[in-house]
């Protein structure tokens, strides 16, 4: 251009320079320097396929947060608060808004959480959306503390003290709350004397949990496995025999001979159902007959049917 350029015959005229024209301030080599590999999809924060579900890197975050440590919950909502509660759900403490509009389900809450010990506390609107992560909470919070669970071999010493034949329940990547707290409240009813699940890809005692399974989850131990294969391979030296739950398996529930002895029913996801590991391990798998247009049954629906079946045996057999 006529103000700049150095080419012969151009022209500059007085007082239109602006600023220095040579060199780069060193800003050109900093713009030449490589940042590395552009990061793929699911890696970039800010790219779609990152915030998907099951996305590998929000996946390892995922299993991050589960090796991290026990972490204390929080319930938002005066209806969720209140089952909680009426489920003598553990609670630390109970949360509620300065100025809240107290209705019947506030007030038996909080009447609730005096009657049990547990501190009620009053905070902040601005606050309490903090704690809950700006979650509905309709003035009203209660916080839960993390579940102890029990090691797989303190299920076995329970079964060995009650003087009974084993009966424990084994689940295979059961990801929703509401069916592990059912399978804990079944296992419970039945004579079960305990619950394992594996620690990656597992639902866990939460809240829904908790409120589900009516409280048996304080009554019934109930273990992590890091591995759940090995887990079913130690139980089954010690004499038990592994039964899993399939659709296609090798008998029904009519002809499942033993229930009368130390066993383990293997239960598989809501999906995919036993894994092939697991599977492997397993000395039997049953299946329950159904009618020809019912193609499965919920998890901790089929889990209750085939407990049912071993207590009947074990009752018949006199082994309870």
């Amino acid at each position: 251009m006529a103000g700049n350029s150095r080419r012969k015959g151009a022209m500059r005229k007085a007082g239109t320079k602006k600023g220095a024209v040579v060199g780069s301030g060193g800003q050109r080599r900093k713009g030449l320097e490589g940042k590395g590999p552009t990061p793929k999809a699911h890696e970039r924060p800010n790219h779609k396929a990152y915030r998907k579900p099951g996305a590998p890197t929000q996946q390892k975050r995922q299993d991050n947060r589960r090796d991290s440590g026990p972490t204390s919950e929080l319930v938002a909502g005066r209806n969720p608060v209140l089952e909680c509660l009426r489920a003598e759900v553990p609670a630390t403490a109970l949360y509620v808004a300065l100025g809240v509009d107290a209705d019947d389900r506030v007030t038996e809450a909080v009447r609730m959480a005096a009657d049990r010990g547990i501190s009620v506390l009053e905070v902040s609107r601005p606050e309490l959306d903090k704690l809950t992560n700006n979650a509905v909470h309709q003035g009203i919070s209660l916080q839960i503390p993390p579940y102890e669970y029990a090691h797989p071999d303190d299920l076995l010493e329970a079964a060995k003290n009650s003087g009974e034949d084993a009966l424990l329940v084994a689940l295979d990547g059961v990801t929703d709350p509401r069916n592990l707290g059912a399978v804990i409240r079944s296992a419970a009813a039945f004579g079960a004397h305990g619950v394992v699940v594996p620690q990656r890809r597992s639902a866990s005692i939460t809240a829904v949990a908790w409120r589900t399974s009516a409280g048996m989850a304080a009554k019934l131990p109930v273990a992590v496995a890091t591995n759940l294969t090995r887990t079913l391979k130690d139980w089954a030296d010690t004499g038990l025999m592994v039964v899993g739950l399939d659709a296609d398996g090798s008998i029904t529930i009519d002809d499942l001979e033993l229930a009368n002895g130390p066993l383990v029913v293997v239960v598989g996801s809501e999906g995919r159902g036993l894994s092939r590991l697991v599977r492997e391990r397993c000395d039997e798998t049953v299946s329950i007959p159904m009618a020809a247009n019912v193609e499965s049954l919920n998890a901790s629906v089929a889990t209750s049917v085939v407990l049912a079946e071993v207590a009947r045996r074990r009752r018949m057999a006199g082994r309870v």
